[in-house]
């Protein structure tokens, strides 16, 4: 039999976590006094110019999601001082799977070497890094991007509507209010335009600059959709969004028209072939 030769290690893993909510709530603490919500709620709001309203999103994103890190960073910390969600790492713990390996049956005693990569619902890192839209959601509440990603897009028997479908019932479990349904369905239409340039105009000797680039478009359409889930109600979201005149909604069609003119047509040469298809292949796998 299998047994373990102490108690799993809680303190170190703890802090390791918590370290990060010193500047994450410091952060959020101060930001929050000079850019909140509400005040796009307000009439005055509107008096101020154009530029004024759209770099307005930015600060309100940054503040939105230093919260979202935050809580996310103590609820991990409270599992681990539980000891919820820790695995021998010889078993390849993955974030919502658990153990991806089974345990050695070789030995009788169990490495005290654990962690908690099971319970890891952020990468605050990554999700800001990341040139891609789809990337970033990867990083972003990752337990149940997995839920959501095996439970609902891999069974969605509409190929097509996968995407779609599963962003419509995370929109449901975020809550009723018309904003998530704003944002959440306006992904779909986000993700294709970016699919469809990368495939059209994205190329090994132009990667570097094309995902900074993208990495900076993605970054704006994120701050327009946290609009819709911080303001919530529908007269609120269309009134900012039409504000500033739709621009991603706007952006995101031509990219797709540009894209779907521009797409490559089918190659001759066996290596341009293959990396279309290793481009899409990257790109079908994240689709959380």
């Amino acid at each position: 039999m299998i047994k373990q030769t102490c108690d799993i290690p809680t303190l170190k893993p703890a802090f390791n976590r918590l370290k990060y909510i010193v500047p994450f709530g410091g952060a959020y603490l101060l930001l929050s006094q000079y850019f909140y919500i509400n005040y796009i709620r307000e009439d005055e709001f509107y008096d101020n110019p154009f530029w004024y309203r759209y770099l307005f999103m930015f600060p309100v994103f940054i503040v939105f999601r230093l919260r979202m890190f935050s809580a996310w960073v103590l609820s991990e910390v409270v599992c681990i001082f539980a000891g919820l969600g820790a695995y021998p790492t010889q078993t390849n713990p993955k974030c919502a799977q658990g153990p991806t390996k089974p345990l050695p049956q070789d030995s009788e005693i169990l490495s005290t070497d654990y962690n908690f990569e099971t319970i890891h619902n952020i990468d605050g890192y990554m999700c800001d890094t990341v040139s891609t839209l789809r990337d970033a959601m990867r990083y972003w509440n990752m337990t149940v991007q997995w839920w959501l990603k095996n439970y609902i897009y891999v069974r969605c028997p509409i190929k097509p509507l996968r995407t779609s479908i599963t962003l419509f019932v995370s929109a449901i479990w975020h809550g009723v209010h018309p904003g998530y349904f704003l944002s959440f369905l306006t992904i779909p239409i986000m993700l294709l335009a970016e699919d469809l340039m990368i495939q059209a105009f994205r190329t090994e000797e132009n990667s570097w600059i094309y995902r900074k680039l993208n990495w900076f478009i993605r970054s704006r359409g994120l701050d327009y959709l946290a609009m819709g889930f911080l303001l919530l109600s529908w007269k609120d979201t269309i009134r900012f969004w039409s504000s500033v005149y739709f621009i991603p909604h706007i952006f995101s069609v031509l990219f797709i028209i540009i894209g779907l003119v521009f797409k490559p047509k089918q190659k001759k040469l066996k290596d341009e072939k293959d990396n279309i298809r290793q481009v899409s292949q990257g790109i079908g796998k994240k689709t959380d």
